[in-house]
C-alpha cells in the first residue's frame, strides 16, 4: 500500500518529470538527502528508473579535506538546505452491483455479485533539497576515497553511482486507509484458492511516521580516480531498432525478454522445478518476493562467493543452486531478477490471475493474445483497434473471463467480438505481463 500511496503523490506533484517513488517503507531512510544509490538495470515495461539503496551517504566515501569542511551544513536544517510545504488529497469510492468490469488501482474485477472499492489519505509534505551549487562547492575541497571498499566494489561491477538531492517527506504522521470488497465473483474464488480467503474482503491501513521520505531526485556521480563532478545531463536510453515489419513494438519487447532470459531454456530439469517453484511462491506472498529480490540482488552485487540462506521451503531449492559466482550462476540471477522485475510491475490481483492460468494451462494462448495487442499502437487516445478473435476463445468461459480480467488491468478492455482499446497508457505494464507470460510459459513447458 505504501508504493501506491508513494506512486499517487509523484503522478499528483510531477507526472512528467524525475521525481522518483519510494517503494518499500522500510527503506525510506536510505533516501534521504546526500544518500548513495545505485540503478538497477533499465527494462522496456518500466517507464521510470528504479534505485538501489546503497546504505551508504557521501560523507561516507570523501576523504577530510584540509579545511575539514563538512557535509552536515548542506543536510537539511543547515545552512544550505531549502524547503517547501504542501498536501496532497486522494479519496475514491466505487460500488457497482449486478455483471462487472471495474479497473482501478488497485483493480477490483468481478463478473456477478457486487464489488466496492474506497480509499483515501490526505498527507502533509515538504520538499527539501541541496541547491547543487553547494554540491559543485563541495567537490573542490572532498576527494573521493578510492580505498574504500564500497567505491573499490563499484569499479569491478560497473555500476554507477547517484547522490540523493531532494526529498519529498511527511511533515506530520500520515493514515491511509483502504477497503476493498467483492462477493459471489471468480476473483473471490481465486483469493479462496491462493489466499485462503472466504470472499475477497481486504481492509488496509497503514501509517506513515513523520519524516518518512516518499519520493526524491537524484543525480550520478562522475567519479574518476579520486575526483568527483555531477552528470547533469542524462545518458540516453538505449533504443532497439525497428526491424521495419508491421509488428507494431512486440518485436522490441521480444528482443529484450529473449536476451534477458536466454539461460532459462538451458537450466536442468531440477533448477526449472527450483525456478518455477520460487516464482510461483513469491507471487503469492509478498514478503518472499521481497526476500528472494535481495537474494538475487546479493549474487549480483557480490564479487566473491554468497552464502544464501532462507527459511521458506520453497526458495531452499533454488538458494542452494546459487551458492557460487560462477558465470553459469549470474546470468541466472540475472534472468531471475529480470522476472521479479517484470512481475513487480503488475498489481496483485494479476499475479492471483496468472498462478490460476498456470493451473488452467492457457499461458500459452495468454502469450499470444498479449503479443497480437503489443503488434498495436496502444496509447491514450488511439481509439479502438481489432484483435485476432481466434485468441479470444478458450475452451471454458471462465478463461475467457479470468484472460480479459488480467489484460485489462494492464489498461488494454477487451470485448468477445474482437474489439479492444486502451485505457490509459498501456505499453508499459502490458509488456511486464508479457514477459511475465513468456516465462511462465517457459518455465512451466520444459524441465
Amino acid at each position: 500500500m505504501f508504493k501506491q500511496v508513494t506512486q499517487s503523490v509523484v503522478h499528483q506533484m510531477d507526472p512528467k518529470g524525475d521525481l522518483v517513488p519510494v517503494h518499500g517503507i522500510f527503506d525510506h531512510e536510505h533516501f534521504r538527502p546526500l544518500c548513495l544509490l545505485t540503478r538497477k538495470r533499465e527494462a522496456i515495461f518500466r517507464p521510470s528508473p528504479r534505485y538501489k539503496p546503497s546504505r551508504y551517504r557521501l560523507d561516507d566515501v570523501l576523504l577530510s579535506g584540509e579545511d575539514n569542511k563538512s557535509t552536515e551544513s548542506l543536510f537539511p536544517n543547515g545552512g544550505g538546505e531549502a524547503s517547501g510545504q504542501f498536501a496532497v488529497n486522494k479519496s475514491t469510492t466505487d460500488r457497482v452491483d449486478g455483471s462487472l468490469s471495474l479497473s482501478v488501482a488497485p483493480a477490483s474485477i468481478d463478473v456477478k455479485g457486487a464489488a466496492s472499492l474506497s480509499k483515501g489519505w490526505s498527507i502533509k509534505l515538504d520538499k527539501k533539497y541541496i541547491p547543487l551549487p553547494k554540491l559543485e562547492a563541495l567537490k573542490t575541497v572532498r576527494k573521493i576515497n578510492v580505498n574504500h571498499s564500497f567505491i573499490q566494489q563499484l569499479k569491478k561491477t560497473r555500476q554507477h553511482l547517484y547522490v540523493v538531492h531532494e526529498i519529498i517527506e511527511t511533515l506530520e504522521e500520515a493514515s491511509c486507509e483502504e477497503s476493498t470488497m467483492a462477493q459471489g465473483s471468480f476473483m473471490a474464488r481465486i483469493y479462496t484458492k491462493f489466499c485462503a480467503k472466504g470472499t475477497r474482503e481486504d481492509k488496509q491501513s497503514i501509517t506513515i511516521p513523520k519524516g518518512c521520505t516518499l519520493a526524491f531526485r537524484a543525480i550520478q556521480l562522475d567519479i574518476r580516480d579520486a575526483l568527483w563532478d555531477l552528470y547533469y545531463f542524462k545518458q540516453e536510453s538505449l533504443m532497439f531498432v525497428s526491424d521495419g515489419s508491421s509488428r507494431g513494438r512486440l518485436g522490441e519487447v521480444e528482443k529484450e525478454v529473449k536476451e534477458n532470459c536466454q539461460i532459462l531454456s538451458n537450466l536442468s530439469s531440477k533448477l526449472f522445478v527450483a525456478v518455477l517453484k520460487a516464482i510461483k511462491a513469491v507471487m503469492r506472498d509478498r514478503n518472499l518476493f521481497q526476500e528472494l529480490t535481495q537474494k538475487m540482488e546479493a549474487v549480483l552485487d557480490e564479487t566473491g562467493s554468497c552464502e544464501l540462506k532462507t527459511e521458506s521451503p520453497d526458495l531452499k531449492d533454488l538458494l542452494s543452486s546459487l551458492q557460487d559466482s560462477s558465470p553459469l550462476v549470474l546470468k541466472l540471477a540475472e534472468a531471475i531478477t529480470y522476472t521479479l522485475d517484470a512481475l513487480d510491475e503488475l498489481k496483485e490481483d494479476q499475479l492471483l490471475l496468472l498462478l490460476e492460468s498456470l493451473e488452467e494451462k492457457i499461458v500459452s494462448q495468454q502469450l499470444k493474445l498479449v503479443g497480437n495487442i503489443l503488434e498495436h499502437d496502444i496509447k491514450r487516445g488511439k481509439g479502438p483497434f481489432s484483435m485476432d478473435t481466434t485468441l479470444l476463445s478458450f475452451s471454458r468461459e471462465e478463461q475467457q473471463k479470468l484472460t480479459f480480467a488480467m489484460v485489462e488491468m494492464s489498461g488494454v478492455k477487451l470485448q468477445k467480438d474482437g474489439s479492444a482499446v486502451c485505457t490509459g497508457n498501456a505499453f508499459p505494464a502490458t509488456a511486464a505481463l508479457y514477459t511475465s507470460l513468456y516465462v511462465l510459459n517457459l518455465l512451466s513447458n520444459s524441465g
